[in-house]
């Protein structure tokens, strides 16, 4: 299957396309709900028309297998679609407030009505889901009516093609575009000025990217990873951890921005964990992960290299995996018993096959250590009794938590983090809201003028 080589956008052209996208916005080309709809059923079709090519693409940049293509990019995309097209009249629809005075109400009249931006959007994005992270904040501001300029990541090269194809093939070119190319387009973009700023990544580039925003007051979204906890109490049933836990760190290869980077478990029940991650690896990799179809590889060697580096920095003692291969860019899932939260397993978000685990005594020392080593994280999973999972979730702060599990999401429910892991939410409706202004809108009709005439002085008493 012939991918084209990635071509970078010349950087000359980038203002061009910014203002022919903010150009057909204020033409009013987005505003028909009508309008809307036709292109993201075009969108549908093309990502159902290119699922070979998507797979091709994920499976050369990633080695990501197709099941995995299916179920976390194509499909994915295709329910987003599918989901937005059915509640869409229902979300852009005027909305007379609650809990107004009905006196108030009676001489004036108010409505929410929903507003597109007043430029284009700009989201900039992760190269571990490409396709859903990128279409899907695309159709969220295709369906609040903004025009968009899409940067994809230059990582995943293979995929960023496809992911212009896609875009060129079947959305209106003078309202949605695509800017190919690295660290300098991305910086020629962000000088441009946006209503805002959609940027899915990591923690140092979010700030950069909210740097350049402030310039303008561009309001950010931000979506990042964290240094995500998992606590495992004593009451955990050990099988369903390690089936679980190791379940996402094997999910494209671990780079999952909600897996665990690493596992706060209570020493009673750490060997039993630890002996459960040895039989779930063998169940799932029968004949080892290496020669697997079905498992994934490491996007580039900067990534490969800062992976090995954690581990061989680590004091820790590997109890799963450690076979690593530069040149295929393979790193066995792989876990690690550390003694110390200060430990380099421990020191940045893994976003790989990689897991510490820190043996503690109690619930409580867990979660005193996931505050020392990051407070305000994407994620945090608990395994353990239900008084035990609610003080997780009572003592800790996190974009969203996961009970008995790992990196599960719902695709129709809000996904966002919080301080370090970044603010702003979509997803579902969310997708809709984060794209468009409510503005309230007063009436007072002019028969209501003996009614409101006692704001004009002169006042009595005065």
């Amino acid at each position: 299957m012939d991918i084209p080589i990635l071509q970078a956008t010349p950087v000359e052209e980038i203002s061009r396309l910014v203002t022919k996208a903010r150009t057909s916005f204020f033409e009013h080309k987005t505003r028909s709900v009508e309008f809307r709809l036709h292109q993201l059923r075009k969108l549908y079709w093309a990502v159902k028309d290119n699922e070979a090519r998507i797979g091709e693409a994920l499976s050369r940049d990633l080695g990501k297998p197709f099941y995995e293509s299916v179920t976390g990019e194509i499909g994915w995309l295709l329910n987003d679609i599918i989901f937005v097209n059915r509640n869409l009249k229902k979300w852009v629809k005027d909305e007379t407030p609650k809990d107004v005075d009905l006196a108030w109400n009676s001489t004036h009249y108010l409505l929410l009505r929903i507003d597109a931006k007043l430029s284009p959007e700009l989201p900039h994005r992760a190269y571990n889901y490409p396709f859903q992270l990128t279409l899907g904040p695309v159709i969220g501001a295709i369906a609040a009516g903004n025009t968009v300029v899409v940067k994809p990541s230059d990582n995943s090269p293979n995929c960023a093609v496809v992911i212009q194809e896609i875009i060129t093939s079947a959305l209106d070119p003078s309202c949605y575009t695509v800017i190919q190319g690295g660290a300098e387009e991305g910086q020629a973009l962000l000088a441009e000025r946006w209503d805002k700023i959609f940027f899915t990544g990591s923690s140092n580039v979010g700030r950069l990217v909210a740097k350049a925003a402030a310039v303008h007051l561009t309001p950010v979204v931000l979506e990042l990873g964290g240094i995500n906890p998992s606590i495992v109490t004593k009451n955990a049933n050990p099988k369903l951890v390690a089936r679980r836990m190791l379940w996402a760190k094997i999910m494209a290869a671990g780079q999952t921005c909600t897996s665990q980077t690493y596992m706060l478990v209570e020493k009673s029940i750490l060997p039993a964990v630890v002996l459960e991650f040895q039989t779930a690896y063998k169940c799932f990799y029968p004949q080892g992960a290496k020669g697997s179809p079905d498992y994934s590889r490491i996007v580039n060697l900067q990534t490969f290299r800062r992976l090995k580096a954690m581990i061989d920095n680590s004091n820790g003692k590997i109890v799963l995996g450690g076979a690593m291969d530069e040149k295929e860019l393979f790193i066995e899932p792989t876990v690690v018993q550390v003694d110390s939260p200060d430990d380099s397993m421990l020191a940045q978000e893994s976003f790989g096959p990689i897991l510490a685990i820190l043996p503690v005594e109690n619930v409580d020392e867990a979660i005193q250590i996931a505050h020392k080593v990051q407070d305000t994280t994407l994620t945090v999973h608990t395994f353990g009794s239900k008084e035990e999972n609610e003080k997780v979730l009572a003592n800790t702060r996190s974009g969203l938590a996961t009970i008995n599990d790992a990196t599960l999401h719902i695709q129709t429910v809000r996904f966002g983090g919080i301080g370090e892991s970044g603010h702003g939410a979509y997803r579902g409706k969310a997708s809709f809201d984060v794209f468009v202004h409510q503005r309230p809108i007063f009436n007072t009709p002019s028969w209501a003028e003996a009614l409101v005439s006692m704001r004009y002085p002169p006042y009595v008493g005065a």
